[in-house]
């Protein structure tokens, strides 16, 4: 039993400490240990808190010995992105600016973890300030991926991921600005899902650097792990009103009535791998044997008023972070100082201009799901690339730039829909390829109940990366 348990979903993991046929402490140290093992050729964690996390698994352990649990997360490890406030831990953020700082607060869904039982191992890698999509930084280096450690995990939920396609936690807390979670998650042949903007409440957290367009989501093996730590951290609270008018994420999945699905293979002409687009396409039709309605054709939405903004969000975001703290310049990377720079030089009307154009693009999206109940389109453009490498400079033997590979996330993020990342299958390079589901804003319990259904008709979970299960 005890060998097997990185194996196990997050229900039967409840379920055996609940029934007594494990302790919360056999768990933590089973992941303490496989963390000690398998995380040198990976780089996943920051920071472990060793000691923090077996006085929360004996202090679960008590609570099932009288009969109390305190839900169905109590007694199981998580691990963090380093992005996200822990009480008592660094929280670094991959910058040399906040390489001393710890923290003194839970932020919100964290602080909603902990109230759950759950037990926090540590902390997870990130690329400065999480405004890369590879994971790597100035202070603790790069982050490999559990299925060929010479690649990138993507980013910025890089540490994330790798945690738990390796087997080193059974889930993880992330964030997602432009596709931080979804691309990660694609990456790696794991779930991860970027909710509608407030369906996980935030506060007493770190500058948002992107707005409300990066939300806190979480990163699992399977989508019913992500429907059982959504029915616990996914709730309203006064603290962010924003978070009021949603429907409870319910602990049982419903089937799906058939859905009128869009497939889009593709944006434009930007480059996407041939391997991407058939591994997707193969998903799609396993859909359409599910009943569903496909309509396979373009993103009727004009992204190009998104796309040539969308630095306005981190430029600014980073100018003001440079205001705070005089240091700024003399700490962080030179691309990130420059950013701060743009950003500093930017008007009210240029900020307040792509606040407009963000607006008219959510009732343009809103509108497209009149007609759709949820979008396809792959993870991803691009297969994983050397993980010292910002980005694929070529993707399909064309000409890439430095978004080329993300080109099909960013828009759900500007909308504030709900997007969640499956995986469509493998490579010839024995690599997970990534798709992406699109729902309605406040559709998040339908796009679980859909990728619930789908899994079962196309199952990822039972695949390890063999340096998982050595």
């Amino acid at each position: 039993m005890t060998k097997d348990i990185y194996r196990m979903t997050l229900r039967e993991m409840g379920e055996s400490l609940r029934d007594g046929s494990l302790t919360a402490i056999a768990v933590v140290d089973h992941y303490l240990e496989r963390i000690e093992r398998i995380d040198p050729a990976l780089n996943a964690f920051v920071y472990l808190d060793k000691d923090g996390a077996r006085c929360a698994a004996a202090q679960a352990d008590m609570r099932f010995s009288a009969g109390e649990p305190l839900g169905p997360l109590d007694g199981i490890p998580v691990a963090v992105k380093d992005n996200l406030l822990v009480a008592g831990m660094p929280c670094v953020w991959g910058t040399r600016l906040f390489e001393n700082f710890s923290a003194e607060t839970d932020e919100l869904p964290v602080q909603r973890l902990r109230e759950a039982g759950a037990v926090i191992l540590g902390k997870t890698n990130v690329p400065e300030f999480t405004l890369r999509g590879f994971t790597g930084n100035p202070v603790f280096g790069s982050t490999g991926n559990p299925w060929n450690p010479a690649l990138t995990p993507g980013g910025s939920s890089g540490g994330s991921v790798a945690a738990v396609a390796g087997g080193l936690a059974p889930y993880s807390l992330g964030t997602d600005g432009g596709g931080s979670i979804r691309r990660p998650a694609g990456y790696t042949g794991i779930v991860g899902l970027k909710p509608s903007i407030a369906r996980i409440p935030r506060n007493n957290g770190l500058l948002p650097l992107l707005s409300d367009c990066e939300v806190v989501g979480p990163i699992a093996r399977t989508s019913d792990d992500i429907r059982v730590i959504m029915s616990v951290i996914g709730h309203a609270t006064s603290e962010d009103q924003r978070s009021y008018g949603f429907r409870p994420i319910s602990l049982d999945a419903e089937e799906p009535k058939a859905l009128r699905i869009l497939f889009v293979e593709r944006f434009g002409e930007a480059p996407v791998d041939p391997e991407i687009v058939a591994l997707c396409s193969a998903s799609v039709d396993v859909m359409q044997r599910l009943g569903h309605q496909i309509t396979r054709g373009s993103l009727p939405l004009d992204l190009g008023p998104i796309s040539n903004g969308w630095q306005i969000l981190a430029n600014a975001g980073l100018a003001k972070l440079a205001q705070d703290m005089p240091c700024f310049f003399d700490l962080v990377s030179p691309a990130f100082a420059d950013q701060a720079r743009a950003g500093g030089k930017l008007s009210a009307s240029d900020y307040v201009g792509f606040i407009e154009t963000i607006n008219a693009f959510r009732f343009a999206a809103g509108k497209l799901f009149e007609d759709f109940d949820v979008v396809i389109t792959p993870s991803s453009a691009a297969h994983p690339w050397p993980r010292d490498t910002q980005f694929p400079p070529v993707i399909d033997g064309k000409d890439a730039g430095p978004r080329g590979h993300a080109i099909f996330t960013n828009w759900v993020n500007a909308c504030g829909h709900p997007g969640i990342s499956l995986p469509a299958g493998w490579n010839s390079d024995n690599m997970p390829v990534g798709l992406q589901a699109v729902g309605a804003y406040g559709a998040d319990g339908l796009l679980l109940d859909f990728a619930t259904q789908f899994e079962k008709a196309q199952p990822w979970a039972h695949r390890w990366p063999a340096l998982a299960t050595v």
